[in-house]
């Protein structure tokens, strides 16, 4: 069924980010990721995530993850969740972004309702 013709599904909001990770920094980074989407899977409003790796193409970043909400109501929550987590481990991921060499491109998206076929 088409987001136009979902109301739900219309409302869905996604985080996309991508990433360079120089090849050294792969298992730091990927532990990182796991933690930071296991908590993400508990909060209200979560619908399903992906974790991708690129495995060929031009493409420059080599890593892009997907998170899925009902709402954009529910991230709010699911931000402060995350960055509880960061605090009780004393971690700070622009740190990590810097040491590891690291370059994100982090952005919310917004499904985009289909134009009706012609009749």
């Amino acid at each position: 069924m088409p987001a136009q013709d979902n109301p739900a599904l219309a409302k869905r909001f996604y985080r996309v980010d991508k990433f360079i990770v120089p090849q050294a920094a792969r298992e730091e980074f990927l532990s990182r990721v796991f933690q930071t989407h296991t908590v993400l899977r508990r909060q209200p409003g979560f619908v399903g995530d992906l974790l991708l790796e690129r495995t060929g193409g031009p493409g420059k970043f080599n890593f892009v993850t997907v998170a899925e909400w009902e709402s954009e109501d529910f991230v709010a929550g699911a931000r402060a969740a995350v960055q509880a987590m960061h605090r009780s481990e004393n971690f700070d991921p622009q740190e990590l972004f810097q040491r590891l060499g690291i370059e994100p491109d982090l952005g919310n998206y917004r499904r985009i309702a289909e134009p009706e076929a012609p009749k």
